[in-house]
């Protein structure tokens, strides 16, 4: 038997109830527990995100080597194009691409408080170089 019987990630933000929206929409996910200070999404697949509340939260600054990105979030999708316009019309926006050429094969962005995020058309198959 596992000790461990679920996870949750949670993300600081100064205001999870406008954050919550955003990946409500994009996860097409619904709450499942809301408290003062944390909102849960939950998706039918049972993927969670807690958005809790830091009144001094700053957001990560990638890809800015200076404030080196400690996390992120990593989406498995068909259409980055379809992704792409939903993240933006929901608030979000996309992040420095280090590789402009070419077709992408995965595409960063950050949410409306700041967190990045990558949509990628499969799993990652390579150790992340640098």
């Amino acid at each position: 038997m596992a000790l461990v019987k679920a996870g949750v990630l949670v993300l600081d933000c100064a205001e999870p109830e406008k954050l919550a929206v955003f990946y409500k929409e994009l996860l097409e996910g619904e709450e499942s527990d809301v408290t003062a200070n944390r909102v849960e999404i939950k998706t039918a697949d049972g993927f969670r995100v807690a958005l809790r509340r830091d009144v001094n939260a700053t957001p990560p600054s990638w890809p800015r080597p200076e404030n080196s990105l400690q996390a992120h979030l990593e989406f498995v999708v068909d259409d980055l194009d379809a992704v792409e316009r939903r993240v933006i019309s929901l608030g979000g926006r996309p992040l420095e691409a280090k590789e402009p050429s070419g077709p992408l094969e995965e595409r960063g962005y950050a949410d409306p408080a700041g967190h990045s995020f990558i949509v990628r058309r499969t799993a990652p198959t390579t150790p992340k170089q640098g």
